[in-house]
């Protein structure tokens, strides 16, 4: 090197005192602080509101030391409104991937105690890296979330990150099982999300779901109305629909997450997981026999019939709070996960509305998608009649049943209990609508409408 050019190079820089240990002990500091969360009195303010924290939780749904976290020192990108003098430890949500029953899965927990969960841009790409990867990775990707929505002082960015998590959220769908669990406030553009996703649980009296919250209703429409009221897992599972399955804690959701999973493969290239069969194929259920004679004006609750004829009498039901005049749930049949469509003539005769249409459809194509089996148990008089249902749409919504059967691959086998009249019997996997085996118990009828 010439005289010149080592003038102009610049002075090595001084190593280090300490090197190597010092900057390592200078992360582990960082990765200790940014674990901690919102501090002490913020985690203890979330746990007098019978919460667990955003690790707990993890703890709590994933195998024991399964959990391997990803981009935990990743840095808040909000520079406006005093928030660059802000700690946000790992931006206020937790990513990474684990097991659950020995399965991979990808999972995020949004932290409440960090700036109320609130999402910015950081905090969005972090989410839409574990959903890459569960893409990548074939796995599902389950979201713990607890968020007061968007953080304010990101402005339009934070608008932004919900554009890209939505976006993946469209492109998972149908590939990888997406799960989202409703641990806090969920409020704003945030509700879209899980919106989004195959299936919502929510937690009595921590799980809260609404676009506009109480003090906007009050401004629009002079409607006075609770937190609970407006957007609580009641009206969601009962009501609106939004809900799937409803816990009555943080540990309860958690075991009904792990149980879901268990009839659930991977992705769409797999099929779901099948287990050793204690319960003889060929039994007798003489339940169902007895459910034979029961007078057709008489009601029964389906539940009955699908616990029969399911291992071990074992049913996971789905949706079970909304629109009852369908049941639709998984079991197992000699070991092999299948999905249950049926009639329920304990409620509203088990008759086809605009809700239970769209309930039934819904489950329907998530089955097809996942390369699950299919069985329907029809005991259906007809559509429910009405001014309210012909003007809700019924019309609109019976098709989207209707469609479901048709475009559905997967094996069909439908079982005639004991009505099965008019629209609805088609509706219901008829034999001309596709369905593979179509079997009729002696009290079944089949009639373009009942005699009387």
């Amino acid at each position: 090197m010439s005289e010149r050019a080592a003038r102009r190079s610049p002075s090595p820089t001084p190593p280090e005192e300490g090197g190597a240990p010092v900057r390592l002990e200078r992360l582990q500091a960082q990765a200790r602080t940014a674990m901690a969360g919102g501090g002490k009195e913020r985690m203890a303010a979330q746990k007098a509101k019978g919460k667990f924290n955003a690790r707990e939780r993890l703890h709590y749904i994933l195998d024991e030391g399964s959990f391997q976290e990803l981009d935990l020192l990743i840095k808040c990108q909000g520079k406006d409104f005093g928030l660059a003098d802000k700690p946000v430890p790992a931006d206020a949500v937790v990513t990474g991937f684990g097991r659950i029953n020995g399965r991979e899965v990808c999972v995020y927990a949004q932290d409440f105690t960090v700036l109320g969960g609130s999402l910015g841009l950081a905090h969005a790409m972090k989410i839409a890296k574990v959903m890459d990867l569960s893409m990548e990775n074939r796995v599902p990707c389950i979201g713990l979330l607890d968020s007061g929505g968007a953080r304010i002082e990101e402005g339009v960015e934070s608008l932004d990150g919900y554009a890209h998590i939505f976006r993946r959220n469209v492109r998972c769908s149908g590939v990888v099982p997406q799960i989202s669990v409703i641990l806090g406030p969920c409020a704003g553009g945030a509700v879209y999300s899980p919106a989004l996703t195959d299936f919502i649980f929510m937690v009595q009296g921590v799980s809260q779901m609404f676009v506009t919250g109480p003090a906007v209703v009050k401004s629009a429409t002079g409607e006075e109305v609770t937190f609970d009221g407006l957007g609580g897992p009641q009206a969601h599972a009962v009501k609106s629909g939004v809900c799937h399955f409803v816990a009555q804690s943080e540990p309860d959701v958690f075991r009904q997450v792990r149980e879901l999973l268990g009839y659930l493969p991977q992705n769409r290239w797999e099929r779901p997981p099948r287990v050793a069969n204690p319960d003889p194929v060929r039994r007798a259920t003489p339940l169902l026999e007895m459910l034979c004679e029961i007078d057709p004006k008489k009601s029964y609750r389906v539940h009955h019939a699908i616990w029969q004829i399911a291992d071990e009498h074992k049913f996971f039901e789905v949706h079970a709070g909304f629109a009852r005049s369908v049941v639709v749930g998984f079991c197992r049949m000699g070991g092999d996960v299948v999905g249950i469509v049926a009639n329920n003539p304990g409620h509203m005769a088990g008759a086809l509305t605009i809700d239970a249409s769209d309930k039934a459809a819904r489950f329907i194509r998530f089955l097809n998608a996942f390369n699950v089996p299919i069985v329907t148990l029809a005991d259906v008089p007809g559509y429910w009649p009405g001014v309210q249902q012909e003007h809700g749409g019924i019309i609109r919504h019976g098709a989207k049943l209707l469609h479901a059967y048709a475009e559905a691959t997967v094996p069909k086998i439908t079982v005639i209990l004991r009505k099965a009249y008019g629209g609805a019997y088609i509706a219901m996997n008829s034999k001309h609508m596709g369905s593979d085996f179509n079997f009729a118990l002696p009290s079944a009828e089949i009639a373009v409408m009942g005699p009387q």
